[in-house]
């Protein structure tokens, strides 16, 4: 909705395409809707495909079709929770929206991908919306606070911002909350905590972070009771579900590595249970997820060799050797590309000996394997699949 944005212009020209909007709660799936439709002159009507049947579809599409047909007034179909209508509720949409009886706008919060049919989707657009940043709600409480004539001070306005994990909803229901509870006072942060029930960060931002640094440095020093301490106290905190397993999803790759590589798994499937289940329940995956990091093997050789791989293209130069070059046009082969490449399954030990970075960093070696845990033994089972045969020598 930006200046400048092409839903904005749409909006301008007063013509609107089907879509669905893909985001977490507190988003403004919703006011996004309302006001792309109102902007751009068309009725709304609104279904919940959590309270909404089949019979409920049709008498939409019914009086849409009829405000166009009689009045000429194009419709705006608003389906919250798309993701829960069925196979049949949907397949009720593809007609209306592929002839323009309706424009759809459909909100989710689950991945549209599985849970929206193909059909449907290749007739809308999708519009990814991402957690509010600190700023913006930040700015979105003091808009509130102004329309309600009240004054927040400005640690109220930080613990409203860090509880409320990027929604806007939670921001403006909090603050409606503490509001009552200052009664006539300007709002502090003890009114905050109270209307979050205590579920707000105890301690100054500098121990905030101070703590989430010993939790992360717990794991990689292969502590286990320490972990779990710091995983606990930020959970007591207030501390966000979600930010926490987006820690253990890094650390799994960065302080783990290829010692370990299920510890991956792990973290990824600890932060989908995490969107599945939430808290409480959640605090128990987090903490089967932090045990299992720290007991991991650990290597930081996928953080080096990223680091070092990094630094090497930004100093350019990767130009790629003509036997690598794609020889699938016309003219690749005058030129050369593609000749003298091998294909690895033509060996029979499946890999040949030839170059396959820029010439000028031929030789240069980014990966350095550590000695810890399965990375020892994947490494060393490389070696031996690619041990260089006399009669191969290498391509340059």
């Amino acid at each position: 909705m930006g200046a400048g944005g092409p839903l904005r212009a749409m909006v301008a020209a007063g013509r609107l395409t089907s879509m669905v909007l893909w985001g977490p709660a507190g988003t403004g799936k919703t006011t996004i809707a309302r006001l792309a439709a109102l902007g751009a002159g068309y009725d709304v009507t609104s279904l919940s495909a959590v309270t909404s049947g089949v019979r409920d579809v049709r008498e939409a599409l019914d009086g849409a079709r009829r405000r166009l047909g009689e009045l000429g007034r194009p419709t705006v179909l608003f389906i919250d929770e798309v993701h829960r209508f069925n196979r049949s509720q949907q397949d009720l949409l593809l007609p209306a929206t592929e002839v323009g009886d309706v424009v759809l706008i459909g909100a989710t919060t689950e991945n549209p991908y599985f849970e929206v049919n193909a059909a449907l989707l290749s007739r809308t657009t999708l519009w990814r919306l991402r957690r509010l940043t600190p700023s913006a709600l930040r700015e979105l409480a003091l808009r509130g606070a102004a329309l309600r004539a009240r004054e927040v001070t400005s640690s109220a306005l930080d613990v409203l911002v860090d509880g409320a994990d990027g929604d806007a909803r939670a921001v403006l229901t909090t603050l409606d909350t503490a509001i009552v509870l200052a009664g006539e006072e300007p709002v502090a942060s003890e009114h905050v905590v109270r209307a979050r029930d205590g579920r707000v960060y105890h301690q100054s931002r500098d121990t905030h972070y101070d703590q989430i640094s010993a939790f992360i440095k717990s794991i990689r020093g292969s502590d286990p009771d320490a972990a779990l301490y710091w995983l606990v106290t930020l959970l007591e905190s207030g501390e966000s579900a979600r930010f926490i397993a987006r820690r253990l999803v890094i650390a799994a790759s960065e302080d783990v590595g290829l010692a370990d590589p299920s510890a991956l798994w792990t973290a990824d499937a600890a932060a989908r249970s995490v969107e599945l289940v939430g808290l409480p329940e959640a605090r128990l995956t987090l903490a089967h997820a932090t045990l299992a990091l720290a007991l991991a093997s650990k290597s930081n050789s996928v953080t080096r060799a990223l680091g070092a791989v990094t630094a090497a293209v930004r100093q350019g130069g990767a130009e790629v050797p003509d036997h690598l070059r794609d020889a699938h046009y016309s003219g690749a082969t005058t030129e050369g590309f593609g000749a003298n490449y091998r294909y690895p399954h033509d060996d029979p030990r499946g890999w040949v000996d030839q170059t396959y970075l820029p010439d000028s960093l031929v030789g240069t070696t980014f990966f350095d394997a550590s000695e810890h845990g399965a990375e020892s033994a994947t490494v060393r089972a490389w070696r031996v699949r690619t041990e260089r045969a006399p009669s191969d020598p290498p391509v340059e």
